[in-house]
């Protein structure tokens, strides 16, 4: 595809700016427009809201941000090459999209962002589950965004949507839907990529719910939860036995047998059981 809003191919942008992405940045570039504009279109109805950006690279989705009527994109950017980039998209784009050179573990967006905004990024690889993670344990809940459209590796992805019994089913599934639905919305092979991974990658769009599916401690639960998952193959009676000197008490009053083991409980389970642990009722 030439283009989507008049500027150059991606291949010519990598070209001009000489991009060649670096392994030690995670990155593997998407350079369709057709997928980039698909990935914005995932992200929702964007017209009348700010968009947050992680690693945009040249700028290939942050132009489908755009073009798909983003208010407003603030892009993070580690990488000073890419900066010329995107700031030629800026300039094609007065007064739309607003771009921030370092790292988005340490970048405060919030002065810079109209909330509820929607998060919409093909996260480095390296820091992908990391800034997940930090954006579902705010301080306060509900968070500033309203909707994550996040691309990972495949497994990742399985990660996060698994179901109690699956096989990608642990933490990471319990923290994304404990507090936000989720959903696997595209899926790309490596060849979508430059250079190409060794994976396969998956686009999931999580939205935020107004409050947590059931009422636990976010402290307490995520510390049964690694607990339980720390050792997944342990029945919960010797992995969670560091949690509370009655353990098995509490997984029975909880509903939960002692001899389960964490990837068949399901969150409303561990919510009960956090909350027993916690001293709190049933």
């Amino acid at each position: 595809m030439a283009a989507i809003d008049g500027l150059p191919p991606l291949r010519d942008v990598i070209r001009d700016h000489d991009l060649v992405a670096r392994k030690q940045l995670g990155q593997n570039f998407l350079l369709d427009l057709n997928l980039t504009a698909k990935i914005a279109r995932a992200a929702g109805n964007l017209s009348e809201t700010d968009v947050l950006e992680i690693g945009p690279g040249p700028g290939g989705l942050t132009r489908g941000l755009l073009a798909e009527g983003a208010r407003k994109v603030l892009a993070i950017e580690k990488d000073p090459r890419c900066i010329p980039a995107l700031e030629e998209i800026a300039a094609h784009y007065p007064d739309r999209l607003q771009i921030i050179e370092g790292d988005a573990l340490e970048v405060d967006v919030t002065a810079h962002l109209t909330p509820p905004y929607r998060i919409a990024a093909n996260l480095p690889y390296n820091v992908g589950t990391e800034l997940l993670v930090r954006w579902l344990t705010p301080a306060q809940w509900p968070p500033q965004w309203s909707t994550l459209t996040l691309m990972f590796q495949r497994e990742v992805a399985e990660r996060i949507v698994a179901q109690p019994g699956d096989r990608h089913y642990g933490r990471l599934a319990i923290l994304s839907q404990w507090r936000a639905t989720t959903q696997i919305v595209m899926s790309l092979p490596p060849e979508a990529f430059s250079p190409a991974p060794k994976v396969h990658s998956a686009v999931v769009r999580l939205t935020a719910l107004p409050q947590p599916r059931f009422p636990a401690d976010p402290g307490v639960l995520s510390r049964v939860v690694a607990a339980g998952f720390n050792q997944r193959r342990k029945m919960l009676r010797a992995s969670l036995k560091g949690v509370a000197p009655d353990i098995e008490a509490k997984l029975e009053a909880a509903g939960i047998p002692p001899t389960e083991r964490a990837e068949r409980v399901s969150i409303e389970s561990f919510c009960r059981l956090a909350r027993i642990v916690a001293g709190d009722t049933p």
